[in-house]
């Protein structure tokens, strides 16, 4: 029983549970280290890529014709490492060679996991602005590139040997720009700032090259992309027998489907190389290129039934030569339209830099795509990384170029100065003017007696009209009175260079009131006229008149002196003020006298 009066508060929690609540949200609230988070973020990004590689590894092998299932789990297991380190891009050596003829589908699977990674980071970090998202790139790549290259180690074998520096610098680079992108996703998306916003912070220049180059780039993949499908469409038969010699089964056939998922990138970036004119070889010796096919033995893969017979290169894929200019008049239209200078004469050079760009950007992926596969018959399989720069840069450089100063010619076409008139124009009215002058004096030429018109009327009616015209029009301005015009008092009329301000009278005095002397009679079209006519008048009697006051004053003061600059006017006599009090000078002639 409570003995004091107050009531137990019961709906009220105790202190200790409020303020331990309120220590839980600040302690989840707190943010992490960067760099101890991106520890965690790389580690979880490789452990969850590796285990997805192990278990694929593992389907395979059980999947395989075998009958047992070998003899150790770790083979299975060196086996997944070595997978995951292909989808790095790393190669590796082997009896016979080398592997870099590696897919480049794989390296989308640790591209998201550590694109999530990134973003978990920023979500856990406290990361002020934007452009500390290097910090937290570097935080995920640092740690992400040490676990590629010690499971580079791990991975060695007698028989395979990764390449460790490889592994290091291919697992450093896609932790950097994967994680970075997510990193900087994340923060856009919490600061709530649009990708437009973010190409504004490039530089104007920099940002038309960019979108120049990746819509050139992308315009030669797509291309390429079509160029497979349709040559796989069309040679889809020989697929379907492939595919029947293998007999994978259900589990192969899907592994199968994977991997040729996974070297898709790489066939498209050869068909843009057959599309750009040096075309790519598949094993030494070997060509397939617009200017013929020659290639040998190849490996029973479904996909590469796509590949041209030898001979002569087919008819319709020489359709294909059309996509590098096709390519080249996107990004040099999509330069000049995001450049910061619309109207520039330097548009087909920056055209031509697009294509430059493109074509580094295009030798770069030819290098990544191809490389060689094991022994001597296929140590050279790919495009030549720098023939297809090459090409593509003058290529793609010489239509932007082109489209570039169309583009600047079409933007520009409406702000051009007014056509002058042709010399004839002048010639003719000189001679129009001799011939009035010629007929005013009673000696008209033999010519103006000729009809020139088309519609029946003669040359000398013509000027017979127009001059009647003429003196009906200075009829009626000889006898208008001319209204007297009063000028400020403080216009300088007459003195040195002193000019006149535009002599129009007060709207009173030109416009009367229309209420009160409007009169029916009169169209209220030939006021503007009428006042227009007087301003001019007005204008030439004034400047006549200035005109003869200055003839006057340089006359009169030839007649003074002969000076024909004007006299300094007399100054007020000399005087000095001191303690407030003004002592004026003695006149000359003036005695002073002395103290």
């Amino acid at each position: 029983m409570s003995t004091s009066g107050s009531p137990p508060d019961r709906g009220r929690p105790s202190q200790r549970t409020r303020s331990s609540g309120a220590a839980e949200p600040d302690a989840a609230a707190a943010p992490r280290p960067v760099y101890a988070t991106g520890g965690i973020a790389a580690a979880t990004a490789a452990a969850l890529g590796l285990a997805v590689i192990v278990t694929l590894t593992i389907i395979g092998w059980v999947a395989a014709p075998h009958d047992t299932f070998g003899e150790d789990i770790i083979d299975i297991l060196q086996g997944a490492v070595l997978a995951w380190l292909v989808g790095h891009h790393v190669s590796f050596s082997v009896p016979d060679g080398q592997i870099a003829l590696l897919p480049l589908g794989l390296v989308l699977l640790p591209g998201l996991l550590l694109y999530r990674s990134g973003r978990w980071l920023a979500r856990s970090c406290d990361i002020p602005r934007l452009r500390y998202v290097y910090r937290a790139a570097l935080a995920i790549a640092g740690p992400y590139a040490a676990i590629a290259g010690t499971l580079a180690l791990l991975a060695r074998t007698e028989a395979v040997e990764p390449s460790m520096p490889r592994a290091l610098v291919m697992g450093f680079v896609t932790a950097f720009l994967a994680g970075g992108l997510g990193v900087l996703r994340q923060l856009m998306r919490d600061k709530e700032v649009p990708v437009r916003d973010l190409l504004r912070l490039m530089p104007a220049r920099s940002r038309s090259l960019l979108v120049g180059m990746l819509a050139s780039t992308g315009t030669l993949l797509l291309g390429g992309l079509v160029l497979f499908l349709v040559a796989l469409a069309m040679s889809l038969p020989e697929v379907v027998e492939t595919t029947r010699v293998l007999g994978p089964g259900l589990v192969g056939g899907a592994l199968l489907i994977v991997v040729q998922l996974a070297y898709l990138p790489n066939a498209v970036v050869f068909a843009l190389c057959y599309a750009l004119g040096p075309g790519f070889a598949v094993g030494a010796g070997t060509v397939v290129a617009p200017t013929g096919v020659s290639v040998g033995a190849l490996p029973m893969l479904p996909m590469l039934a796509a590949l041209p017979s030898n001979g002569a290169a087919p008819v319709a894929s020489l359709l294909a030569l059309a996509v590098p200019f096709v390519a080249g008049a996107v990004g040099g239209a999509l330069t000049q339209r995001s450049a910061p200078d619309v109207v520039s004469e330097a548009a087909p050079l920056w055209g031509f830099v697009c294509g430059v760009t493109t074509g580094l950007l295009c030798a770069a992926l030819a290098a990544l795509a191809g490389g060689p596969l094991g022994d001597e018959r296929l140590s050279e399989v790919g495009p030549s990384a720098w023939q297809v720069g090459l090409v593509a840069a003058l290529e793609v450089g010489v239509a932007a170029a082109v489209v570039a100063w169309v583009a600047n010619w079409w933007y520009t076409r409406g702000e051009r100065p007014a056509r002058r008139a042709p010399r004839w124009t002048a010639w003719r009215g000189r001679r129009r003017a001799k011939e009035d002058t010629a007929s005013s004096a009673g000696e008209a030429p033999a010519a103006r007696a000729t009809p020139r018109s088309a519609k029946g009327v003669t040359r000398p009616a013509k000027e017979a009209a127009r001059s009647a015209r003429d003196a009906a029009r200075s009829a009626e301005e000889e006898p208008r009175e001319r209204p007297e015009v009063e000028l400020p008092p403080d216009v300088p009329v007459g003195e040195g260079l002193a000019t006149v301000t535009p002599l129009r009278r007060r709207e009173q005095e030109v416009r009367p009131d229309p209420e009160e002397d409007a009169s029916p009679e009169a169209p209220e079209d030939e006021e503007p006229d009428a006042d227009r006519a007087a301003e001019r008048a007005e204008r030439k009697r004034a400047r006549r008149e200035l005109r003869d006051q200055r003839r006057a004053e340089r006359r009169a003061r030839r007649a003074e002196g002969g000076r024909w600059w004007r006299r300094r006017p007399a100054e007020d006599e000399e005087s000095e003020e001191m303690y407030g009090i003004t002592y004026e000078a003695e006149p000359d002639g003036v005695d002073t006298p002395q103290r």
